[in-house]
């Protein structure tokens, strides 16, 4: 399965990917973009990541037999209005956003309360602290899961379009629930940036100032580098991901009080067992993950 022209909307890290892949891939002819800003476009074309691109929604969907809405959560929302009366027949939207529910409930309230049978929404768990299309990779998507979620109302055709489109790219297809999606990565994505920028906040707003940071060790990079990421993006997601991400943060609050009151304590076998039970669970992850 091939289609002729692509167009993606938001021409980002994912988004240029995204474009780099299908490309290079040969599942699209050719791959346009839009935007309301010509910057991020005009470099697409320079670093060859994109054939064409338009500034008018029309033109750039003119032909298109996959629309990719590849911008920030609340800008793909604001769009459905637009897109969705100008979808032909045949014509398959999907997404790359971090949240699944809340781009549901908008794409049904901007389609009379029904779920659009071409509408695939889905989730590459890929991405990078760097931003911008000039960051884009054709092989960011390799090897890496891609989460999608149809509901009862999508058509079969449009699914298949896009799992094609994801394999292309070397991705590997999951399929679940929007509501599933969302509280697994409130837990295992969301609250993991909202801890790293919160701990960046903490130690700026610190007495020692900039000096504390000359003497940060690798575990600082790996944990803060996630706090580079574009602040846009998550802004959308804490906010379109609200509930989930509220209840992760309060059992993390919780266990984090645990730990706490086992420093006050001074209670070692107490410290000791909590980081006995973490390592475990962190190494049966790891060893998940291996390559076999």
């Amino acid at each position: 399965m091939a289609v002729d022209k692509i167009l993606i909307i938001g021409l980002g890290l994912i988004g240029g990917s995204l474009a780099r892949s299908v490309r290079s891939s040969g599942f699209a002819s050719s791959v346009t973009a839009y935007g309301h800003r010509s910057r991020s476009l005009k470099m697409g074309m320079e670093l060859g990541v994109i054939d064409s691109y338009s500034l008018d929604l029309d033109e750039a969907m003119t032909d298109a037999g996959i629309v990719v809405l590849a911008a920030p959560t609340m800008v793909c929302g604001a769009l459905l209005p637009e897109l969705l009366p100008r979808l032909s027949p045949g014509v398959v939207l999907t997404d790359v956003a971090s949240v699944k529910g809340w781009l549901l409930k908008a794409a049904q309230q901007a389609n009379g309360g029904a779920t659009p049978g071409q509408l695939v929404l889905g989730h590459p768990l890929a991405g990078s602290e760097r931003n911008g299309v000039a960051a884009s990779s054709a092989e960011l998507f390799v090897d890496h899961q891609v989460i999608v979620t149809p509901e009862p109302e999508t058509n079969p055709e449009a699914l298949a379009c896009v799992r094609a489109m994801w394999s292309s790219t070397g991705a590997n297809i999951v399929e679940m629930g929007a509501a599933e999606h969302d509280t697994m990565l409130a837990a295992t994505s969301h609250l993991p940036h909202m801890l790293s920028y919160t701990l960046m906040n903490s130690l700026a707003a610190s007495a020692a100032g900039t000096d504390i940071f000359r003497f940060a060790a690798g575990g600082f990079r790996d944990f803060t580098r996630i706090a580079s990421s574009d602040p846009i993006m998550w802004r959308d997601i804490a906010l379109c991901n609200r509930d989930e991400l509220l209840q992760a943060i309060d059992r993390y609050c919780a266990h984090l009080e645990a730990l706490r009151n086992a420093v006050e304590a001074a209670d070692g076998q107490q410290l000791q067992d909590l980081f006995i039970r973490a390592k475990s669970f962190r190494d049966t992850y790891s060893r998940g993950r291996e390559p076999h």
